[in-house]
């Protein structure tokens, strides 16, 4: 059966049918590219455009295909999970927002600087490298990174922008990706961010630079991904009084944002990241023919078409001779063609032997040049007002794995993964030697066992355990079981969804919580592991666009970071303020979180109204402080402008009740428990955003509001202790995709 495109091809049309895909191609197999009325444009040589009845004295413009799809890889496997391309026209106004785009972070105000999830079920364990964990909103690991395949060369820009030359925001994004083959391709990321500040000296500049490459053959399978980063912020320790935001009628002037005095000025943090990693496998396996539909079969070429293989001297005889013969030879040459035509064959993977590599480099140096006094508890060496102090690390890991692939027979219903692993961790920081400042260095190994049964094949049930064991170094001991599974069925005239997670895990904390030196915090603890526990379910209904999570947590050993606040004297003896102590601290008994998250969509007509309400119960909100309640709720208009310009226009909200928020230290850029003495309580304050969002073929554009509320009542218009949220702002933004 013919398709209809290829219905009005001219006769002699090289053209004779789809290939297993649906892709037009010539006798050949070659693929060949059509115009819009069906006609091929480039042969199956990619030579130039078949001649057939055309006028090749007039030039004809380039048709560039379009089409791509994305993929994540899992960091120590490097197995494929497909994910939309970021193209998606709904909300784009929420992407650069550093609260996340259901506003569910607290963060210090500034763009790109440091975050935490309050939603307890979303935050991740601590890395290793500490320093770069609340910066998740920029840094992007492996598992999270986009690797695309393309029909032709894909280019994105973006460009995000709010404020002016004092207090602006700015971030340049760009991203490319080309095919070098069907099977191949080679891409990078670039993305500065540049964040002056609202309120004074807590600029952030951040850079990544990514590049990558794959290859997927049948036999072998390779990813490899480059990553540089360097983020710089000041840190000003939050505003000198609280008042000039809750009570601002108390003073005699009126205050910007930029007129409020912060505690600190001359204070940075850097950190520094580079990753190296390479996944590759190679398969053991079949080649399988597959059976095509009737739709897809070869259709018999034109006999002009049959004749044009033959030489010329034969040709000729055809020509003179009768016709009868001319029958034989035209049924030689139909036998022959229908003989070349092979079924396409699959290849079917049995056994692969998997090989991943990590390297990551990390360096931290915090600078201080003014520090107030009293500001630290404690001075451990040097001039507090001279302070540079650095510490690096780097970690090499080696994996190797064996997989006997899901689905190469009818009984090999579910893939099965054995694997073991090396990781060196290497570390360096400052330490005292008879009172002298010396570079003191860490060095621990660890090996480790696992092994993963997983059935991601067919729509009904899929399935994922993975199990990990440390036998011997510093995290002997350690060991980390999880599993997913989702069941996928049709309910009435709905598609039901329902998924568990759950995990058992027994952690050493990460090295810094262990050991940390500066001149104003300094640790060695002898921490035990965290034992913890999870049981996760998820119910979706696709068609009332409902998702609802419950979930319990149990965590032994919990360790945290903490504030303590330290009473100091005047020179009379009296009382005079607090200082700032840091430390690790760990609850020895259990700590319980339950969760419950109900994501909610509603439309009618052009009106959308999308909702995500969680409830969350802490057992110990000394040590685990949440938020009983978090909302989002996004209220808009969908409607088109001459049929080609795609309008979102609306407003949301953020909101969460009030709990003792995590405070926030500039000398380790981690968020910690607040001290009992002078612990506040943030929250119950909704911020407001209005916006439209606008779309047009490959371009995104929107203008956002933020914070349209500010002013009516800004008593708990903070999310972090001391670091109010920026004033109202206009932000505007824009992406746009090109090809070849």
């Amino acid at each position: 059966m013919v398709s209809p495109a290829m219905a009005q091809m001219p006769v002699g049309n090289p053209i004779y049918g789809t290939d297993a895909y649906g892709n037009p191609v010539d006798a050949n197999g070659n693929p060949v590219q059509l115009d819009a009325n069906g006609n091929p444009v480039i042969d199956g040589y990619g030579n130039d455009a078949y001649t057939w009845g055309r006028d090749t004295t007039q030039a004809e413009d380039k048709i560039i295909p379009i089409g791509s799809y994305a993929w994540n890889i899992d960091e120590r496997f490097g197995n494929i999970t497909p994910v939309d391309v970021d193209t998606l026209p709904n909300n784009f106004q929420n992407f650069n927002l550093t609260a996340g785009p259901t506003g569910q972070y607290n963060f210090l105000g500034n763009l790109g600087s440091p975050r935490l999830s309050r939603l307890f079920m979303d935050r991740k364990p601590y890395s290793n490298f500490i320093f770069a964990d609340p910066f998740d909103y920029f840094y992007t690991p492996v598992s999270e990174f986009q690797f695309t395949n393309t029909l032709s060369p894909i280019t994105n820009l973006s460009y995000h922008s709010c404020g002016n030359k004092q207090d602006g925001e700015d971030r340049l994004r760009a991203y490319f990706a080309s095919n070098i083959n069907k099977i191949s391709g080679i891409g990078f990321k670039l993305d500065y961010l540049y964040g002056r500040g609202y309120y004074n000296n807590q600029a952030t500049s951040l850079f990544n630079g990514s590049l990558y490459g794959y290859y997927l053959d049948d036999r072998y399978n390779m990813h490899a991904w480059i990553s540089v980063n360097h983020m710089r912020m000041g840190e000003n320790g939050g505003i000198e009084n609280d008042d000039y935001i809750t009570h601002p009628e108390d003073f005699t002037r009126s205050y910007g944002s930029r007129d409020i005095p912060t505690i600190l000025s001359e204070n940075w943090n850097r950190n520094e990241d580079q990753t190296y990693y390479l996944t590759h496998r190679y398969n053991l396996g079949f080649y399988k023919d597959i059976e095509l539909p009737d739709s897809l079969r070869p259709v018999m070429p034109a006999d002009s078409v049959l004749l044009k293989g033959l030489r010329d001297s034969l040709f000729t005889v055809y020509q003179k001779a009768d016709t009868a013969y001319q029958h034989a030879v035209m049924d030689s040459l139909r036998n022959d063609f229908m003989a070349k035509q092979n079924n396409p064959q699959d290849f079917v993977p049995v056994t692969s032997f998997i090989h991943t590599l990590r390297i990551r480099n990390t360096k931290h140096t915090v600078y201080s040049y003014d520090t107030p006094d009293h500001y630290y508890a404690d001075l451990f060496y040097g001039d507090p007002n001279n302070m540079s102090d650095r510490t690096r690390g780097y970690a090499i890991q080696n994996t190797l794995g064996i997989a006997l692939r899901e689905g190469f027979n009818k009984w090999a219903k579910a893939g099965l993964t054995a694997f073991a692993s090396h990781e060196y961790r290497h570390y360096t920081m400052p330490d005292l030697n008879g009172g002298n400042k010396i570079i003191r260095s860490y060095s621990e190994n660890n090996i480790s066992v696992g092994g993963q049964l997983s059935k991601r094949e067919g729509k009904t049930l899929h399935y994922d355990v993975t199990g990990e064991v440390t036998l011997l170094g510093e995290d002997v001991g350690q060991f980390d079981v999880e599993g997913r599974a989702d069941l996928n069925f049709r309910l009435f005239k709905d598609t039901v969804q329902l998924a568990a997670r759950a995990f058992v895990k027994n952690l050493n904390p990460s090295f810094y919580m262990r050991h940390y030196h500066s001149q104003f915090a300094w640790w060695d603890n002898d921490l035990d592991k965290e034992f913890r526990t999870r049981i996760e379910g998820t119910l979706s209904l696709k068609r009332t666009r409902t998702a609802l999570t419950v979930g319990v947590e149990n965590i032994k050993n919990y360790a945290y970071f903490a504030t303590d606040k330290i009473a100091y004297n005047n020179e009379g003896g009296q009382f005079a303020g607090y200082s700032n102590r840091i430390s690790v601290k760990q609850y020895g008994s259990s700590v319980q979180v339950f969760s419950a998250r109900l994501n909610q969509n509603f439309k009618f007509g052009i009106l959308h109204w999308d909702n995500e309400v969680a409830y969350q119960k802490t057992s110990n909100q000394d040590i685990l402080p949440l938020p009983d309640l978090s909302a989002y709720s996004n209220l808009y208009i969908v409607f088109h402008i001459a049929k080609v310009l795609r309008v979102q226009l609306g407003g949301d909200v953020r909101y969460f009740t009030e709990y003792y928020a995590p405070d926030y230290a500039p000398i380790i850029q981690q968020f910690t428990v607040q001290s009992p003495e002078t612990r506040m309580k943030l929250g119950n304050y909704p911020i407001c955003n209005a916006y439209v969002n606008l779309f047009l073929k490959h371009c995104r554009f929107y203008v956002n509001v933020n914070h349209v509320n500010n002013g009516t009542g800004n008593k708990n218009a903070f999310l972090v202790p001391h670091y109010p949220i920026n004033p109202m702002n206009i932000h505007f933004g824009l992406s746009w995709n090109f090809f070849n």
